[in-house]
């Protein structure tokens, strides 16, 4: 089978797993860490001369985030339309000030589920379904999906713990569609006095290169979401080589026994997490609980050294790819909003297959034997975060 040939089977086979036929004719730029996501997302609003649309759950602090609200004022002063909309969890942190800046020169700023409404109500049953998704669309030409945030951490090259190690992806072309429906979706969420479509500026359908994508959206709802459906398809297609690297890990019984069915084929599975530089060590402990389990079965578990690694990247036997802001846990796969890309490119696969060959050089390999042997402590605390685990 030529590869061509087996570019159309994938396509075929994730149409039929996924539920959504593929958007052809994309260019897709992989974009690796601070240093080369932030300028490539400022210079897009700079040129923007229409529309400009983000949704993060983080907006935290530092040069970054103010170098962003002023590239966001800037557009809205020369007459975009821009629309920002901030995670009310998530978000916390940014500067009222910069929201104030934003705000007064013309952006149309909001937050995704405000715990009070206008009457101070706290809203409960929607306390724990945020968004996570992490958009930006800029003239409906050109649009950004990943796992980075707007805050200090992600700044340079993740040379060190202080600069997370972090992937994004620049698309043009008709799948700019799916990420704009991802913002939007979101967006007419928060408008309690109506919203309608007939506002939205159409997409740019032109095709800017060759690559086979489909956009997955995963929203709060209970039981199976989208995203999850979309990993255990894309673990249950891997024949040689399935690559996971994640920042917090914690799937459900039914992934980590397709994790083990896929090493019982043959798979040879590798889970890149954080280690030492982490960023939530409780949350690390409830993936920890699974490792023993993972090791014994065969899978190759390695923790990463340099900083926090953020990535939420998977590759599929060097065909196929996922990049997005869904962890491989319980909280991206059913509370929280997500959105990922999925992708059929072996070139672009190729480029996060080498920048995963040089985070696994600065990984640490978990060795079975040793991992039983992590004390008392260790142990007790695994036990404890199985009371809350469906939550992290």
């Amino acid at each position: 089978m030529t590869s061509s040939e087996r570019e159309f089977q994938d396509v075929d086979r994730l149409h039929g797993l996924l539920g959504m036929p593929p958007t052809l004719g994309n260019e897709v730029r992989v974009l690796r860490n601070g240093d080369e996501i932030f300028p490539a997302m400022l210079d897009a609003i700079r040129n923007a001369t229409e529309t400009v649309d983000l949704v993060t759950f983080v907006y935290w602090s530092g040069d970054i985030a103010i170098e962003f609200a002023s590239e966001l004022r800037a557009a809205a002063q020369r007459g975009c339309r821009v629309r920002v909309l901030l995670d009310a969890v998530g978000a916390r942190k940014i500067s009222s000030s910069l929201i104030t800046e934003m705000t007064e020169a013309g952006c149309n700023v909001r937050w995704f589920r405000p715990f009070f409404d206008k009457k101070k109500v706290p809203k409960i049953n929607e306390a724990n379904r945020r968004t996570h998704r992490k958009i930006m669309v800029c003239d409906n030409s050109i649009g950004f999906c990943g796992g980075v945030g707007i805050a200090q951490e992600w700044c340079g090259d993740a040379r060190n713990e202080h600069e997370w190690r972090d992937t994004h992806l620049a698309v043009r072309g008709p799948a700019v569609a799916g990420l704009l429906a991802a913002f939007v979706d979101n967006w007419a969420d928060q408008h309690e006095d109506g919203y309608s479509p007939g506002g939205e500026r159409d997409v740019d359908f032109t095709e800017h290169g060759s690559t086979a994508m489909f956009v997955v959206r995963g929203s709060a709802e209970t039981g199976a979401s989208d995203v999850w459906r979309m990993i255990m398809s894309l673990v249950s297609m891997a024949e040689r080589r399935l690559r996971i690297a994640t920042a917090y890990f914690n799937p459900d019984r039914f992934v980590i026994d397709e994790l083990i069915a896929a090493v019982e084929r043959g798979v040879h599975v590798t889970l890149l997490v954080p280690g030492e530089h982490h960023d939530k060590r409780f949350i690390q402990i409830t993936g920890e609980e699974a490792y023993q389990e993972l090791l014994d079965a065969g899978v190759d578990i390695r923790t990463y050294e340099v900083s926090m690694m953020h990535a939420k990247v998977m590759t599929v036997d060097g065909r196929i790819a996922t990049v997005g802001s869904t962890n491989f846990n319980q909280r991206s796969m059913q509370h929280d909003e997500e959105a990922n890309v999925v992708l059929v490119d072996e070139d672009i696969v190729a480029v996060l297959d080498r920048h995963l060959d040089d985070d696994l050089t600065k990984s640490i390999e978990l060795d079975p034997s040793r991992w039983a042997d992590r004390g008392l402590p260790q142990k007790v605390a695994e036990r404890v975060t199985n009371v809350v685990e469906k939550w992290l």
